[in-house]
């Protein structure tokens, strides 16, 4: 699917990409175009104190959300990424390369230690979770490779969901404002 066609009738959005490169932000700007409640799931799968919620639990919770005839989902984890790509009407995938999102990502979480900003559920950015083995950024490194690998997989896959694959955030800026434009006609 091509980055300036509408959305037409789709009204369930997977948003999926690289640790960074602002799923959560493209969700939310997504709705505000739209109209459609989007959900953050770091909302629905961490409680205070960085505590994971329960694999079973979250997937309970993504099903309650993608049983709703229209939603916006910031991202889809492993254990669940089942239950919205079997309801999703389209993918939004952000497929940036690494230096751009690393830097995003790097530039975002020290911003969030310096201003203290809640990320979800009271949890906040940490010098040990900044910088820690299990820390985002060490996350980026683990997983970037195999998400950019299943962006092009669901990309390819002809049974699946549409995906716009947006590979610059000029391009996404572009397919948002385009968007906008569309929706105020």
């Amino acid at each position: 699917m091509g980055t300036g066609r509408p959305l037409g009738e789709a009204r369930r959005i997977l948003i999926y990409g690289v640790t960074g490169s602002g799923k959560t932000t493209l969700a939310r700007k997504l709705g505000e175009a739209t109209g459609i409640e989007w959900h953050s799931v770091d909302d629905l799968t961490w409680e205070p104190g960085w505590i994971p919620v329960a694999e079973e639990e979250q997937r309970r919770r993504i099903e309650r959300i993608c049983k709703q005839p229209e939603w916006i989902l910031d991202t889809a984890y492993r254990r669940w990424r089942d239950v919205p790509l079997t309801r999703a009407h389209l993918v939004v995938a952000l497929d940036y390369p690494r230096w751009f999102s690393l830097q995003r990502l790097v530039r975002r979480c020290i911003a969030r230690l310096v201003d203290q900003r809640e990320i979800c559920n009271g949890n906040r950015e940490s010098l040990s979770g900044l910088f820690g083995r299990e820390s985002i950024i060490a996350w980026h490194f683990r997983s970037f490779a195999r998400k950019r690998a299943r962006i092009r997989d669901l990309a390819a896959d002809r049974d699946g969901p549409p995906v716009i694959r947006l590979t610059t955030a000029r391009q996404t800026r572009a397919w948002l404002d385009d968007l906008r434009r569309q929706s105020d006609r």
